[in-house]
């Protein structure tokens, strides 16, 4: 069974200065990198998406802005593909899963952000898809919500997005346990 890593939206718009800055994302980006060279030290399939904002009014990844360009952290070599998505998922309107299917992928290791966004809706997606998926949670960073006017910690959101997707639809573990298989 061959595994590629799909680094989701590693972008400069979630990090400390950018439009959408969020909780723990240099420390998830560390550990993206981390998966990055260990996967390219094996020669495995690495992909990247990015995500272009389509939606009129948008505030963050604007096209052909530098918050919408891929983080140095994540910055894909030459010979890996950057897969440009406009919605949550990977797989909406993307090649994605053509492009898996024919390097021969059936599970994937997957890092990024924002976990309760595309971490979640493109993991799910993969499940559905019939992908075998284990999710790095310390490589993936998530920020602060709002609910019923009750404000919702990123740790706590985080903490339940990686329980909900750890139930069902992908193996949840961290960055120095994946590495140490």
């Amino acid at each position: 069974m061959t595994t590629g890593l799909l680094v989701v939206d590693v972008q400069n718009d979630y990090f400390a200065d950018g439009a959408m800055a969020l909780v723990g994302m240099q420390a998830a980006a560390d550990n993206c990198q981390r998966l990055l060279q260990a996967f390219r030290a094996r020669e495995a399939p690495i992909y990247h998406l990015q995500h272009l904002s389509a939606q009129e009014g948008a505030t963050f990844f604007i096209p052909g802005t530098p918050g919408a360009e891929i983080h140095p952290l994540a910055a894909p070599a030459d010979d890996e593909p950057v897969i440009t998505k406009h919605f949550p998922s990977g797989f909406r309107d993307t090649d994605l899963d053509e492009r898996l299917r024919a390097d021969g992928i059936a599970s994937l290791v997957i890092c990024g952000a924002m976990s309760h966004m595309c971490i979640d809706t493109t993991t799910r997606a993969a499940f559905d898809l019939g992908y075998a998926n284990t999710l790095i949670a310390d490589a993936c960073a998530t920020r602060d919500l709002e609910f019923d006017g009750r404000q919702v910690a990123a740790t706590d959101v985080h903490a339940a997005y990686m329980a909900g997707i750890g139930a069902v639809f992908a193996r949840v573990t961290g960055t120095d346990d994946y590495l140490a298989e």
